[in-house]
């Protein structure tokens, strides 16, 4: 499957085998540059040269290991002549292009970067222990400033969600969400007996109650639920070994 955008961005660029095995092809002008996440390049054209750079200082780039990113970032320039980049995020799901004006900002899971323009800036924001629920029981989210065209994944589908006043979601499937939104973590049913029982028993704990103006993305799927169904058929080291 084949989808292909023409965004008020910068880029021409195709999104293929969305939704399960998505990946970005981007068809990059002459001498135009791109910001990708470590690794994630599959495959280029011999003319497309890359550099490895720490974007925003060591400082931010520390922010991002902690976060679950890796320190360097990879910028790719097309020499002379336009060329062809192909980037594959690290889990089997699906990407999303969102366009920053200069007057917006969106906050991103921090395993979700996967490509942007030169004059965006990624920061990476300690959320505190009464935020914190990206990637299971990480307290960091990513946060994409300035103007210009960003790329997020997720594993599974993306779902876009237009909240308008409030909206409940279940932390583990957040993907992204723009900046005009607030948002409190909660557990489902609040701090009592009956919302213990719900987090215990129900297997529903921690939600995301978004208030506000704006859009959230969700994935359709879940990875912690998925390593929970593989658990019990890890091979595992008998006593007599």
């Amino acid at each position: 499957m084949v989808f292909t955008e023409t965004p008020a961005g910068d880029y021409e660029y195709a999104i293929e085998h969305a939704p399960a095995y998505a990946s970005l092809v981007l068809t990059l002008k002459a001498n135009q540059k791109v910001i990708v996440e470590a690794g994630a390049m599959a495959a280029m054209d011999t003319h497309v040269k890359m550099q490895s750079k720490m974007r925003g200082g060591l400082g931010q780039s520390v922010m991002r290991m902690l976060g679950g990113e890796s320190m360097f970032l990879s910028e790719f320039t097309a020499h002379q002549r336009a060329g062809k980049l192909y980037i594959s995020p690290g889990v089997p799901g699906d990407i999303h292009h969102y366009y920053l004006d200069g007057t917006n900002a969106l906050f991103m899971q921090s395993s979700g970067f996967v490509a942007c323009s030169p004059t965006v800036e990624l920061q990476t924001k300690w959320q505190g222990m009464g935020k914190g629920f990206f990637s299971g029981e990480s307290f960091f989210l990513l946060k994409a400033i300035g103007r210009g065209d960003v790329w997020f994944s997720s594993y599974g589908a993306i779902l876009e969600i237009p909240v308008e006043g409030g909206y409940i979601v279940d932390t583990g499937y957040i993907v992204a969400f723009e900046d005009s939104l607030d948002y409190s973590v909660e557990i489902l049913g609040g701090l009592s007996l009956r919302g213990l029982r719900v987090a215990i028993f129900g297997g529903e704990g921690w939600v995301c109650r978004f208030r506000g103006t704006g859009k959230a993305w969700i994935q359709s799927r879940e990875i912690n639920n998925l390593l929970n169904f593989l658990n019990p058929f890890r091979p595992t080291k008998s006593s007599s070994d």
